[in-house]
């Protein structure tokens, strides 16, 4: 682990959340501030989303600053990459191994580095690291064209890390939501045919693998944010133009929702290992799409003069300009259940998690985070200044990140790290993904 050490840090203080192109700079005096900092061990999961709060550490979530951060995970991550493309966490007998090269590659990590690498900037035309992100699509798709029809799963590699502590079918659900990232870019025919055909596979495999109570089968230690990443997936394959059962898109999204209830404000944990960050985080990505529908509609009802501009989202309302009484509902439970959840996800003793440094606090993290990007609330700023200070801060000498146990790999946590660091990059697309 890395050695405390002190740098100065040049500070231009932006206040620029989770995506936007709102920056905010402050100016003069406070442009050229030189501030020590005291580098801490590069545990992602202790200190940003497991035993203490990110609040306070906004300071160092700086323009500047940021971009050397990133290009120093990127160059670690191309370094990571194994000979067959692929990228792998290790096993979950082995959790202390933190050589990248000494473990076997497999999807769900390697869907992990993918989209980090995609979303600071590398296309598979151009960009520093296109090279290892075509070799990582090619690893990708020979895992899902290679499946035979009696392949439950797509990979062969079990017992990995991200399947014990998440579930049995997150290597599907990762994988979709890669394939569906990159299909928002422009390809050449052949590939996007490629790309699209291994979506619907595991699109299949994902709504096959729903329950019918919509909770996602073979679940891990924290089950319910492999609901919640899966719900994620089809979300963003259906925005690609992917065939989906609304059916199980609806029991997932109540699934999640069932997870919070409204009327006492109380959190059920028993899919979230006991733990309520990892339950409202999903509660609020599970209803972040209906919870935008809801407010749009009242938005254009007081634009069209329908409605008067204290008017709330409620049942009444909706109804008066023209929702069915039984939607009505549906999106007022959604609009409730997301406000409420999200603000419960980023509150200091919810925030410390199971209590120690676990890679599914980072991911509850990251669940909350791009819920309020595809519901288009500008609370995301808050919560991803103090977040990414925090990373910056904790970044290993290396370049690299990891956690000190549930899932330590330091692949996964730097792909995980980078995807937060840079989703300013991939506002538009999570938009997107909340528009019906």
């Amino acid at each position: 682990m890395k050695t405390k050490t002190k740098i100065s840090v040049v500070i231009t203080v932006v206040i620029t959340l989770f995506i936007t192109t709102a920056l905010s700079v402050n100016e003069t005096s406070e442009v050229e501030q030189i501030v020590e900092v005291s580098r801490e061990k590069g545990c992602v999961f202790m200190t940003t989303f497991g035993e203490q709060p990110s609040e306070g550490y906004a300071q160092f979530k700086l323009k500047e600053n940021i971009q050397p951060v990133v290009d120093d995970g990127l160059s670690w991550l191309a370094e990571a990459q194994l000979e067959n493309g692929g990228y792998g966490a290790g096993s979950h007998s082995r959790q202390g191994e933190m050589n990248p090269h000494a473990v076997n590659a497999d999807p769900a990590t390697t869907s992990m580095v993918a989209m980090a690498l995609l979303r600071s900037g590398s296309t598979l035309k151009k960009g520093e690291y296109k090279e290892q992100l075509k070799k990582s699509l090619e690893f990708l798709l020979k895992q899902v064209e290679n499946l035979s029809t009696d392949d439950v799963f797509i990979t062969s590699e079990r017992g990995t890390q991200i399947q014990s502590k998440l579930g049995d079918n997150i290597d599907a659900v990762l994988t979709a939501q890669f394939f569906s990232n990159l299909l928002k870019e422009k390809l050449d025919n052949k590939t996007k045919k490629r790309i699209k055909k291994c979506l619907d596979i595991c699109v299949e495999k994902i709504q096959n693998a729903t329950g019918k109570d919509g909770k996602m089968k073979g679940a891990g230690w924290a089950g319910v944010l492999q609901s919640g990443l899966a719900t994620s997936a089809l979300e963003s394959a259906g925005s690609v133009g992917a065939t989906l059962d609304e059916a199980v898109v609806r029991s997932q999204k109540q699934y999640l929702k069932d997870n919070y209830d409204e009327d006492s404000n109380s959190v059920k944990t028993t899919d979230g290992a006991g733990v309520i960050l990892y339950s409202v985080s999903n509660s609020a990505r599970g209803s972040a799409k209906d919870a935008r529908r809801a407010k749009e509609l009242i938005a254009k009802a007081k634009k069209e003069g329908k409605l008067k501009e204290d008017d709330t989202v409620t049942v009444e309302n909706l109804q008066d300009i023209g929702v069915p009484e039984s939607e009505a509902i549906g999106y007022v439970s959604s609009y409730n259940i997301y406000n409420a959840s999200k603000t419960q996800a980023q509150r200091d003793d919810v925030i410390s998690g199971f209590g120690n440094n676990g890679g599914e606090e980072f991911l509850s993290f990251l669940q909350t985070g791009e819920s309020m990007v595809v519901n288009d609330d500008d609370d995301w700023k808050k919560w991803y200044d103090n977040v990414s200070g925090r990373l910056m801060k904790i970044q290993n000498e290396d370049g690299s990140w990891n956690g000190h146990h549930c899932i330590t790999s330091p692949v996964f946590c730097t792909a995980t790290s980078l995807l937060i660091l840079s989703i300013e990059n991939d506002i538009e697309n999570l938009k997107q993904t909340g528009q019906d």
